[in-house]
């Protein structure tokens, strides 16, 4: 079986079955070569509207349906993530612009949301309270009733599914919004797996579109918890949105991590591990590696290993070539990074490698003699680039990792495991990495950031994913009716 055949879901979106949206229809391009891979639909505001309709009803009974049953339809969606791969991983690397090491880790990650989800519908879900009064009090969790999913371009099959799965495993209908750039492998490969795992009718649409849906979404009175991953102007929006509707919103936004290499560390390790924090998937993720803190008397060396580094790694399509790096999404990103790094050499920082393009192809990049107003130190810029900062004690690297509005992942790179840790505290950040990189994520680790990188831990592991998807309920019982003096 082709799960992703044209003839299905061409021009079309998913809400309920395969239709025509209200917002046309749009190219699937690869940024690699500019070609069209396909069209798929666009929905607009009332397209949201009408999805929510069908998927009230339709949540109803999902919710009621056994929990074993409810487990079995995200087992053998799990499976059929493991089954299709290789035909999804064709779509992640050509739509995505991914090496094909990436979309590997993207088809075995979404396998791996999938079964961790089925277990949550057996996991308990409620608490025995105590009570001065003779009853039985109970807090018992519920669904939340109607999610809405805002997925980015990046990593797309991962950074869909790992909402999807859970808040479906536990009772919810689900509203997707892909990014429209790719639609394909982070919103109707997610459709044609559900379908075929045997999800009811209803439960799931997914509705590729602007920011009208986006906002549509939010605004929509049957939606009740929004998960929202992309840049932190955006979630800022949705959040402020979701409150001025009294429900909640779940953040996972931009980053700016920082690695900090101490002077006891392995250069060499430390440079290689350096090189994939940064440089992984174009340094599209927001866990990217941004900033490079490293001591003064190592900073000459360390500088000149990356940029040998970075200007060893080929550039190229991934879907033909053997290659490190991919295509950058599209112009405005390219744009934006090389902007980014223009500035940063016309204030006084050394361009040690990369700072080039061609088409799409940005060459991995090295910034040595930042400052911390250097611009590519200083803001996110979401693509290959590795700045390099120094300090002199490691109480200096602690207030330079801190000096941030971001905090999502941290690094330190040490041959003293427990001063690690001790440093780490020191440093707000929702994630932590002791001698590894800043990218790392699992199905089970609970995820998130802190500051202007989100909302705290909402996704992964179960007791962030009960809390994002259900509602806390208080139910007591009696034997009998009290009498009250009135």
């Amino acid at each position: 079986m082709q799960l992703l055949d044209p003839a299905i879901w061409t021009g079309q979106i998913h809400s309920g079955q395969w239709r025509d949206g209200g917002g046309g229809d749009i190219a699937v391009r690869e940024p690699a070569t500019g070609g069209e891979l396909g069209r798929v639909g666009l929905a607009d505001a009332a397209d949201v509207g009408r999805a929510a309709e069908l998927a009230v009803t339709a949540q109803r009974e999902w919710a009621a349906t056994p929990y074993d049953q409810r487990a079995a339809v995200l087992r053998r969606a799990g499976l059929l993530f493991e089954e299709h791969a290789a035909e999804l991983e064709r779509w992640i690397v050509r739509e995505a612009g991914s090496v094909p090491g990436k979309a590997a880790f993207e088809t075995a990650t979404a396998a791996q949301e999938c079964y961790e989800a089925a277990t949550l519908t057996s996991h308990p879900l409620g608490d025995i309270l105590p009570s001065a009064q003779p009853r039985l009090s109970l807090a018992r969790r519920v669904p939340a009733g109607l999610v809405g999913v805002i997925a980015p371009f990046n990593v797309p099959l991962v950074l869909a599914i790992r909402s999807v799965a859970p808040a479906l495993a536990l009772g919810n209908a689900v509203l997707l919004k892909p990014d429209p750039r790719t639609a394909v492998s982070g919103g109707v490969s997610i459709a044609r797996i559900f379908e075929a795992a045997g999800l009811p009718e209803g439960v799931l649409h997914v509705l590729p579109g602007g920011a009208d849906v986006g906002e549509a979404l939010v605004a929509d009175p049957h939606v009740r918890v929004v998960s929202f991953t992309g840049s932190t102007a955006a979630g800022r929006a949705v959040g402020a949105a979701a409150a001025r509707h009294l429900k909640r919103a779940h953040l996972e936004l931009g980053g700016n991590s920082a690695l900090i290499v101490c002077a006891d560390a392995d250069l060499d390790a430390a440079v290689s591990t350096a090189a994939w924090g940064s440089y992984f998937h174009q340094g599209q993720i927001c866990m990217t590696t941004g900033r490079h803190l490293v001591p003064a008397s190592l900073a000459d060396e360390y500088g000149e290993r990356l940029a040998a580094k970075a200007d060893a790694l080929p550039v190229g399509d991934p879907a033909t070539e053997e290659v490190a790096l991919g295509p950058i999404i599209d112009a405005g990103q390219r744009d934006k990074i090389h902007a980014l790094v223009q500035s940063s050499v016309d204030g006084g920082a050394r361009l040690t490698a990369g700072g080039t393009y061609q088409d799409l192809f940005y060459r991995p990049t090295v910034l040595t003699g930042v400052r911390t107003d250097t611009p590519a130190y200083h803001d996110e810029v979401f693509g290959p680039v590795a700045p390099i900062l120094t300090y002199s004690t490691m109480d200096e690297a602690a207030a330079l990792a801190s000096a941030s509005e971001y905090g999502l992942a941290l690094s330190i790179l040490t041959r003293d495991v427990m001063a690690g840790l001790a440093l780490a505290e020191q440093i707000p950040s929702g994630l932590v990495h002791i001698n590894d990189q800043t990218v790392n994520d699992e199905a089970v680790a609970p995820f998130g950031g802190v500051a202007a990188s989100g909302t705290g831990s909402r996704f992964g592991g179960a007791s962030a994913n009960i809390e994002a998807f259900t509602e806390t309920r208080w139910i007591t019982v009696r034997g009998q009716q009290p009498g009250y003096p009135i």
